[in-house]
């Protein structure tokens, strides 16, 4: 938790952008029935059946300092999904970054190995050169920023519709991130190692 919060203190760098990532699963659902065109006088109703399609995993990239996000639905959560993402992040995004400093949840595909599955060992290695991991903590998934961004995706963007495949899906996520990122400043976190150490004094070991 220290760690994170430590990462979070430190000042804009461009040569060492902090950014945050997480990702979710999403249930891919349709109508049961074709919806009925509207006609005067006759109220709306809704047709609570439905019928599952399919799944996906959303993946969100944050940089707290700048005010900017990206979200993208894959059709997997993979190992090599991974990788290929933490690629484009470091080659298109931050091609002059020295480091990018990466905070993630650790899950069993977050790491350097999934840069090894997915490409040849020199390739591997270079794009292992460029990152920085800072994992939260078990139980703390709270700390990543991008969690945040995940909650407000889901209240803004997809709360109560049912989206049936992942490029009807992808056309919302980017028309989502896209207004927030044209509207949206930076991230103020406020919650700082001090604030740690009095507010959650109960999970700090005692020593005697």
């Amino acid at each position: 938790m220290e760690d994170v919060l430590d990462v979070y203190s430190r000042p804009y760098n461009a040569n060492f952008p902090i950014v945050c990532m997480d990702e979710k699963p999403y249930l891919l659902m349709a109508d049961k029935h074709e919806a009925l065109p509207a006609r005067p006088g006759v109220t709306k109703k809704v047709d609570y059946q439905y019928e599952q399609v399919g799944t996906c995993s959303i993946f969100v990239f944050c940089e707290p300092l700048v005010g900017w996000r990206f979200v993208e639905a894959l059709p997997q959560r993979r190992k090599v999904d991974f990788a290929r993402k933490v690629k484009w992040l470091l080659d298109e995004v931050y091609p002059l970054a020295e480091k990018v400093v990466l905070v993630l949840d650790n899950l069993n595909t977050h790491g350097l190995s999934s840069l090894y599955e997915a490409f040849s060992a020199e390739e591997a290695f270079r794009l292992a050169r460029r990152l920085e991991f800072h994992f939260t903590p078990k139980h703390g998934s709270w700390l990543n920023i991008a969690e945040v961004e995940l909650s407000a995706l889901s209240s803004q963007c997809l709360g109560g519709r049912r989206i049936c495949s992942v490029e009807e899906l992808n056309g919302e996520l980017f028309a989502w991130h896209s207004s927030v990122n044209l509207s949206q400043r930076g991230v103020d976190w406020q919650f700082t190692t001090e604030d740690a150490r009095v507010k959650l004094k109960h999970i700090y070991p005692i020593i005697l």
